[in-house]
């Protein structure tokens, strides 16, 4: 129920701040309406001063376009901002779902070893969902070849456990890390 609850308390906080966008883009487009005036002016002065043509760098074409909004390049915009939200509420979701509480899984398992032995414990493993059960079932599953070969089924597995919790993310840390290099 909680999770269900979450997943509606975001939703209702995306379409207000999309109502509220919504409400501020008249004032907004007035203004940039002033600003483009603005530029193109001191763009005509500036090209009737200078007959030569000047390069403009990537960051300042792409901020121009931006302040003129044309369909095409907010498209672009748009699309983006598609794409990450939808990601955003998937890994949301996956990971309410991944979440256990473990200081019950833990005590479950001690209690199954101690009444049942590793059969038991790995039982209670397999019946509970996550991450953390999934690395504690391959403990459980090498304690007869050694605590050393349960270790490192136990490091293996977790880093196939961060993969997975990590998977569709890596696309924002290149935006994240592209950022500083385009100016802004």
């Amino acid at each position: 129920m909680k999770r269900v609850f979450s997943i509606l308390v975001i939703t209702a906080v995306m379409a207000l701040s999309n109502l509220t966008a919504q409400a501020n883009t008249a004032t907004l487009m007035t203004a940039n309406a002033a600003v483009i005036t603005a530029v193109q002016e001191d763009a005509t002065d500036e090209a009737v001063a200078d007959d030569e043509t000047e390069s403009v760098s990537f960051t300042q074409e792409l901020k121009k376009r931006f302040i003129e909004g044309g369909p095409g390049f907010m498209g672009i915009v748009l699309l983006c901002l598609i794409l990450g939200l939808a990601i955003a509420i998937e890994r949301i979701i996956y990971l309410n779902l991944a979440t256990t509480n473990t200081t019950k899984l833990a005590q479950d398992v001690e209690d199954a070893l101690n009444s049942g032995g590793i059969e038991a414990a790995k039982e209670v493993c397999r019946n509970t969902r996550g991450p953390v059960a999934s690395i504690y079932y391959q403990g459980l599953d090498r304690v007869d070849e050694g605590v050393e070969a349960a270790e490192k089924a136990v490091v293996a597995y977790g880093g196939v456990q961060m993969g997975l919790l990590e998977k569709n993310v890596s696309w924002v840390s290149l935006f994240i890390a592209l950022a500083p290099m385009l100016g802004f």
